[in-house]
């Protein structure tokens, strides 16, 4: 049987090097200790679901991520990667949309009397 705190600290640990975070920073980012995210990493502790949520949103992952048996962190990052990018397009696209009837709505009619 799989242990949870296992399957935690291995996919905390991964992610985190996957960024070439340092434990100090993943800290830093989630507003607690070196030291908490070494026991996080090490089985030592588990985190509450409010730390979890922490740890995911500076891990830039869904919370849900961090507990999956078979995950590999890059696969996992280019995907959220991907879709942010695919995001960002739609957004830009949206916003060139608007200039343009903005611009069209300014510029003087061409009115042939």
């Amino acid at each position: 049987m799989t242990n949870i705190r296992d399957v935690l600290a291995m996919n905390l640990k991964q992610f985190r090097q996957a960024r070439g975070w340092s434990q100090a920073f993943l800290a830093e980012k989630t507003e607690t200790s070196t030291n908490y995210i070494g026991m996080l990493e090490n089985s030592v502790k588990f985190p509450s679901s409010e730390m979890v949520q922490r740890l995911a949103y500076a891990l830039d992952i869904d919370p849900t991520d961090l507990f999956l048996k078979e995950i590999n962190p890059i696969l996992t990052m280019k995907k959220y990667q991907k879709a942010a990018l695919e995001d960002i397009q739609v957004l830009l696209d949206h916003l060139i949309d608007e200039k343009i009837k903005q611009l069209e709505e300014k510029s003087p009619k061409n009115d042939k009397d």
